[in-house]
């Protein structure tokens, strides 16, 4: 399990740092070439955004081809190489088509990789441990997101550099990195860790790729798994609601890139510190009213980032919104692992994944278009999203750890208490 959870901070390292250095790479003159009558601008966000939605729509059959397999660790190796080769032809790229190409190859290697490793952290986990060992997952998988970015500006910053007698662009040097990052948590799989014996797994896969939307086995209207997706979905779009507002938010609190810079990284901080121990908490008292009472701090949390005029306030606002959002994480994934057979752990996880990557995608879309409403908007906006998930997995949502810990779940790996 921690041999996936530091594959997955390595590949996050890479994957982040992507996230300051295409923009940067696309605007300095490097790329040319057909546009497809689009603008410069409008070329570039189709660009940055193909990665979100090719990997969301791919990642369903990935989990569901994972489960019919019941090989998750070749699914990891093959999409962390997929990933390798893509950051590092990045290099090679001069026109916006060439870039859209390996966008969407990385989207393929991120469908490949993640629905597999959460299930395979899930199946290596117990019903007793699944919140604690989803929370060491998801802490180092935003470790791994927070040093990229600052990584990234070092590197590009710090170019050019001579490497072997050659000069390679501070650009160059950061998509080798990201290749090596994507590598490095490749080799750390092969090398380290296991699929569990397929006489472990205790149901067989579905032929059938999708998921279910009506649930027929209890009172509740809707599939819980997908309940917890479309929660998972309002959180992801109200956590990326920041990310296109930095010209607005630093004129409206009169501060400048840095206090922003900051005010981006502590809602991770608070993930890093939170995530572990609010999922063995889960463990013991339950998962339910972790999720239900994070979802609910994210509503004044969200809300308060449109009403707050000074940068300390908003510090604290995102502080708010980081820890509340890691309530709802960790035992979020726990509850859907004790849910999941075994066997179709890709495919219920995917949905969970797959509602989480479709939320950044869109996110920054519609705070784009909603703060030509007003600066409140858009913050606004994700609160209500946050109330609507809340109540949704208060309806939807039935406790899973109830009288005894060992609930349905995941199975033992051989040779472990």
């Amino acid at each position: 399990m921690y041999a996936l959870a530091f594959a997955r901070m390595a590949d996050s390292i890479g994957n982040s740092f992507l996230i300051i250095v295409l923009p940067l790479y696309i605007g300095s003159g490097v790329i040319t070439g057909q546009t497809f009558g689009l603008g410069t601008a409008l070329i570039t966000g189709i660009i940055l955004s193909a990665f979100g939605f090719l990997s969301t729509i791919l990642q369903p059959i990935a989990g569901q081809l994972s489960d019919r397999s019941g090989k998750r660790r070749i699914f990891i190796i093959v999409g962390l190489a997929i990933l390798a080769v893509a950051n590092f032809v990045y290099s090679l790229a001069g026109s916006y088509t060439s870039m859209l190409l390996i966008r969407g190859l990385q989207g393929i290697g991120v469908a490949l990789t993640i629905p597999s490793t959460v299930a395979l952290v899930n199946e290596l986990a117990t019903s007793a441990s699944r919140g604690g060992d989803m929370g060491v997952f998801n802490t180092f998988r935003f470790v791994g997101f927070g040093a990229g970015p600052i990584l990234a500006g070092t590197v590009i910053n710090g170019g050019p550099y001579s490497l072997l007698g050659l000069s390679i662009t501070g650009f160059e040097a950061a998509f080798y990195i990201a290749a090596i990052s994507a590598m490095v948590g490749a080799i750390l799989v092969l090398v380290l860790v296991e699929d569990p014996a397929q006489e472990e797994l205790d149901a067989e896969a579905s032929d059938e790729i999708g998921f279910a939307i009506f649930d027929h086995d209890h009172d509740s209207l809707i599939d819980p798994v997908l309940a917890l997706g479309i929660a998972l979905l309002f959180v992801a779009m109200g956590i990326a609601l920041l990310e296109p507002l930095q010209t607005q938010i630093n004129e409206h609190l009169g501060q400048g890139a840095t206090l922003f810079g900051i005010e981006f990284s502590v809602f991770i901080v608070a993930q890093v510190f939170l995530q572990a121990p609010i999922g063995v908490a889960s463990d013991k008292y339950g998962r339910k009213p972790f999720i239900v009472g994070g979802l609910a701090i994210l509503v004044p949390a969200t809300l308060a980032q449109g009403l707050v005029t000074t940068p300390l306030a908003m510090i604290a606002t995102r502080l708010v919104q980081g820890a509340a959002a890691a309530t709802a994480f960790a035992p979020g994934f726990a509850l859907a692992g004790d849910l999941a057979d075994s066997g179709n752990s890709g495919t219920t996880f995917s949905v969970l994944t797959m509602a989480f990557t479709l939320g950044t995608a869109i996110g920054p879309l519609i705070a784009g278009y909603l703060v030509s409403f007003g600066y409140v908007v858009p913050f606004a906006f994700g609160a209500v999203l946050a109330a609507l998930g809340a109540l949704l997995v208060y309806s939807q949502v039935e406790e899973t750890l109830t009288g005894s810990q060992e609930t349905t779940g995941g199975p033992q790996p051989a040779g472990q208490d």
